[in-house]
């Protein structure tokens, strides 16, 4: 076979081979149109069922929403018209008072018209009636031989010791029942307030013991020659004593943040182990850091548990410093919070506002912790700092007035007074110095022996009652009466003292004789 017939050959081989695969192509182009358009097809039904279903949700939402909407126009209306029905009773009922009014105004003037008509009868019998009284006084000084100015002299000096007495009677009489009436719901409500509130007893004094461990402490505390205790006594201001008691230091001050600086200062240097005074000059720096921030977050803490938003961060970081303040023993913080406490529930059993009343409790003794000391009663320094930080007129007045140095305005200011008495002179809250004490005893004592006719004064139960014993020949029984009223005002208004000083006056009248 030649090289012409194998090409021949090959190419019709070729030919059939693209022939038959240009056949196969096409069979195939024409089933996946046909599926295509099936697709097609079946994607438009499905597509115009979607359409439809989600028209139909529409209509139905629409339809919903249409129906709320015509409801709340309905309720709305309703509303409305029933506004205006009370509007027009209003009307109605104001437009009767309006006449009511009007007649009563007529009513008045009629009776005004009246009266003027009497007033005029009545000044022209007065005149009749001077007249004829005129005729007898100048008969009666014809017969008497005294004149009118006269006579009324010694009438007046006649009765004037009977007035005098009289009236005393009647002060008492007075008092006695204002007492009987006001004192049943004053006690009623002092008492509930009492029992509400429980507190502890605290004493605080000008010492603080700091334990330690062995006599070779003691040694590295006072250090070389002395420099270790005199570097820390310089830095702090707080006295060391370091003697004979066993595992004990005693630190001595007046003022208990300084105190209490030294001993977190000196357990930090105990710990640590290095002792030597540029170690304790930077550790004291640091504990008066971390002490001021804890003053802060007392201040803060205290105010949480009170219930009290909304002070200034100065007066906050006031109430914290309270914590180191004692009155006569008695921790400043707890009495001003237990004085809070106290002010909220009277207030609440006055119907007064308790967060005011608890805001002003709380506040009343800032005066006494100061940045500075100036020279103002603590009343007024605290009332003057709550002004500064724009406290509420409330406030500032039952500060400024608990203590009686400023008028009281509101009702708040004798709630604080009263519930810092409570406070302070309760069992156990306080304790005086002795001297102070002894002082204000013969001091009340004093007051009363000014008097003339007292003999002999004795003051008990802890300056809480003043027995006074006169002498029977000089007092009679009214002035008793009289004597204890005025030593009660005088040791009200001169004296400061704790809770309510009772004046007992005794007069007694000893008859002797002798059977020989």
């Amino acid at each position: 076979m030649d090289t012409l017939t194998i090409i021949f050959i090959a190419g019709a081989l070729l030919v059939g081979i693209l022939v038959g695969f240009f056949m196969a192509n096409s069979r195939i182009n024409a089933s996946a149109k046909k599926e295509k358009e099936n697709l097609i097809k079946e994607a438009e039904v499905k597509a115009e069922a979607l359409k439809q279903e989600k028209i139909l949700q529409a209509k139905e939402k629409f339809l919903q929403l249409k129906s709320e909407h015509d409801k709340a126009i309905q309720e709305r209306n309703n509303q409305m018209a029933v506004a205006e029905n009370r509007i027009k009773q209003k009307e109605s009922d104001l437009n009767k008072k309006l006449e009511d009014a009007n007649r009563k105004d007529k009513e008045i003037e009629n009776s005004k018209n009246q009266l003027n008509q009497q007033i005029e009868v009545y000044k022209s019998k007065l005149e009749e009636v001077e007249k004829g009284h005129r005729k007898q006084v100048e008969m009666l000084e014809k017969v008497s031989g005294l004149k009118a100015d006269d006579a009324k002299a010694q009438l007046v000096e006649s009765v004037k010791a009977e007035a005098k007495t009289q009236a005393m009677s009647y002060i008492k009489d007075t008092m006695e029942e204002a007492k009987i009436n006001a004192n049943k719901e004053a006690k009623r409500i002092i008492i509930q307030t009492i029992q509400r509130v429980a507190t502890e007893t605290a004493i605080e004094n000008s010492i603080s013991v700091f334990h330690i461990e062995g006599d070779e402490t003691k040694g590295r505390i006072i250090g070389r020659e002395g420099r270790n205790i005199r570097a820390l006594e310089a830095a702090t201001g707080v006295e060391i004593i370091v003697d004979d008691t066993p595992d004990a230091i005693t630190l001595s001050c007046f003022d208990s943040i300084r105190r209490e600086i030294c001993r977190l200062a000196l357990h930090q240097l105990v710990s640590d182990g290095r002792i030597h005074p540029a170690r304790i000059e930077e550790v004291v720096e640091k504990t008066k850091k971390m002490l001021e921030e804890e003053i802060i977050e007392t201040g803060k803490r205290t105010c949480i548990d009170l219930g009290i938003h909304g002070l200034h961060p100065e007066l906050i970081r006031m109430v914290g410093r309270m914590k180191y303040r004692s009155s006569y023993g008695q921790n400043l913080l707890q009495h001003s919070r237990e004085v809070a406490n106290l002010c909220a529930v009277m207030a609440s059993e006055m119907g007064l506002n308790p967060k005011i009343a608890k805001r002003a409790g709380l506040l009343h003794d800032i005066g006494k912790v100061p940045d500075d000391e100036p020279e103002l009663p603590h009343a007024l320094l605290g009332m003057k700092l709550a002004e500064k930080f724009k406290e509420k007129p409330e406030v500032c007045n039952a500060i400024g007035a608990h203590h009686d140095e400023i008028e009281m305005t509101t009702l708040y200011a004798p709630i604080i007074q009263v519930c810092d008495a409570i406070s302070g002179a309760r069992p156990g809250a306080r304790r005086e110095i002795a001297e102070q004490y002894i002082k204000r005893l013969k001091d009340l004592e004093a007051a009363a022996l000014s008097y003339e006719g007292v003999d002999k004064t004795y003051a008990i139960q802890a300056g809480r009652e003043l027995r006074v014993i006169v002498a029977s020949e000089k007092v009679t029984d009214a002035r008793a009466e009289q004597l204890a009223f005025e030593i009660s005002q005088k040791i009200q208004t001169e004296m400061t003292y704790p809770g309510q000083v009772k004046v007992t006056v005794i007069r007694e009248t000893r008859a002797t004789s002798y059977a020989k």
